[in-house]
């Protein structure tokens, strides 16, 4: 699974015969949105790997201050791919954030996070590789439209496809809206994003993203999925952020509109992204042991044992917006109960079994969503799991029943994640020193994220009045 680009000069013997005009240095910022710029083809030479490109910091978040704003570009060549989105001919390459004064890796640059993580998973000899499987949701609307002032404050969103839009006229109604929950998986007309989600798959796998399905998600209103297919930390997380953007991009292409909000619509689905994970040493699946329950090994229930213990941590950096805490609510469809279970997906581990063979088996966390950055998560939730397995964690007993329909005294013994943003960021206060073995994290790229996430994502959120609130207390 690897790119045919390695070299800096492969990649720009794949720009010209790709006959690119433009070359696009695209590089992410701390909480997960790629940033970019462009630069004429014929600037795309060997010297640029070698010198890099300079940057603001200072204009980027959670990166530097403007005292000390200059920062530097080098390019990954075998990040490098030929943009299958853009009209003019252009030429994508990753970077990776340098200090141009002491020429050493950013330690706030989540893509260096995330190769840290690497690098001391392979030092502590528990693996040599690990693979993870990402399945991130999204909604595809017609139309949304938002605002938030000091004196209003609405959203709305449409699909045809939308179950609210039976009785419209829609010039004509053609009838087949999909009732709330019932999206999965009814085949077209139904299901109006046959098309565009192949459009989309397509798209991917001329982008070098490979796919292995998709398909309509429960939710009413273009609730979609495409399951890339699995890859190595580095790659899945890079692959991630291709994926965002070709979806969006199509989705633009078709007049529509995506986004991977976790929870656009009341009383319907939610958006997640459940990440299947397995370590292997020489070439052999250290989660598998066929004598264990559900084949897992012991080192893989410690693994999970991890996840267990560090969860609420986790969930600041896997579940990482107040909307997350929208879709993470007890009794609903979400999972968030602090267990695990084979099959079972009300346990926030699963061990999926559809298959025996070694090569599948694997631990999924369904509590994080596609808002968060996922160099960041996956490199958190692979330290969390070497911690459980260094530290022998019992993750106790699984749970093989359905945890939603529980009594609820038994249910209060089970333990759930936290309710909000800001509960999470207390726990990752409290919570991070798993994190900073290895220097993989840093502890002021954690004091960097907690705080703006309070400063410009809690507080914002916590002071404004709902507009529900009018319906529940304006004739009080």
């Amino acid at each position: 699974m690897t790119n045919s680009i390695q070299t800096p000069e492969e990649a720009i013997a794949a720009a010209n015969e790709g006959g690119a005009k433009i070359v696009d240095i695209r590089f992410t910022d701390l909480f997960g949105i790629w940033q970019h710029f462009s630069i004429p083809a014929r600037e795309f030479t060997k010297e640029l790997f070698d010198d890099g490109l300079g940057f603001d910091g200072s204009s980027v978040r959670g990166f530097q201050e403007i005292h000390e704003s200059d920062m530097l570009l080098l390019p990954d060549a075998s990040t490098g791919f030929m943009d299958p989105v853009l009209e003019v001919p252009t030429f994508v390459i990753i970077c990776d954030v340098y200090d141009p004064i002491t020429l050493q890796p950013y330690t706030r640059d989540p893509r260096y996070v995330a190769k840290k993580s690497i690098a001391y998973m392979k030092h502590t000899g528990i693996a040599d590789l690990s693979y993870w499987g990402p399945e991130a949701e999204f909604f595809i609307f017609d139309e949304v439209r938002y605002e938030s002032t000091a004196y209003s404050s609405f959203y709305a969103v449409d699909s045809r496809e939308g179950w609210w839009n039976s009785g419209n006229d829609l010039g004509p109604n053609q009838g087949g809206q999909i009732p709330p929950k019932r999206g999965y998986f009814p085949c077209p007309p139904a299901d109006t994003m046959q098309d565009v989600r192949s459009d989309m798959l397509l798209t991917l796998e001329q982008a070098g993203v490979p796919v292995e399905v998709h398909h309509h998600e429960v939710a009413t209103a273009g609730q979609s999925e495409i399951d890339l297919r699995y890859d190595t930390l580095l790659r899945t997380a890079d692959n991630l952020l291709k994926y965002k953007y070709i979806i969006k991009n199509v989705a633009r292409n078709h007049g529509l509109t995506a986004t991977f909000m976790p929870k656009p619509l009341f009383e319907d689905n939610g958006s997640g992204m459940h990440v299947h994970q397995s370590l292997w040493k020489n070439d052999s699946n250290v989660f598998f042991d066929e004598a264990g329950y559900a084949g897992l090994s012991e080192t893989a229930r410690f693994y999970i044992g991890g996840l267990l213990k560090h969860a609420p941590a986790l969930l600041a950096l896997a579940a990482p917006t107040t909307n997350s805490y929208r879709r993470l609510v007890p009794g609903f469809e979400a999972p968030v109960n602090l267990a695990y279970s084979q099959r079972n997906r009300s346990a926030i581990c699963r061990i999926p079994v559809y298959s025996k063979s070694e090569k599948a088996k694997r631990v999924e966390f369904r509590a994080p969503d596609p808002t968060c950055n996922p160099y960041l998560a996956c490199a958190a939730l692979l330290m969390a799991g070497l911690d459980g397995i260094q530290n022998r964690i019992d993750p106790g007993e699984p749970m093989d029943k359905d945890l939603y329909e529980l009594p609820p005294e038994e249910l209060a013994q089970i333990p759930q994640v936290p309710s909000s943003l800001g509960a999470v960021l207390d726990a990752l206060e409290a919570d991070h020193e798993f994190l900073l073995k290895g220097d993989v994290f840093t502890p002021d790229l954690i004091e960097a994220y907690i705080g703006y996430k309070r400063e410009n994502e809690v507080d914002p959120v916590r002071l404004r009045t709902h507009p529900h609130e009018f319906t529940l207390y304006y004739d009080a």
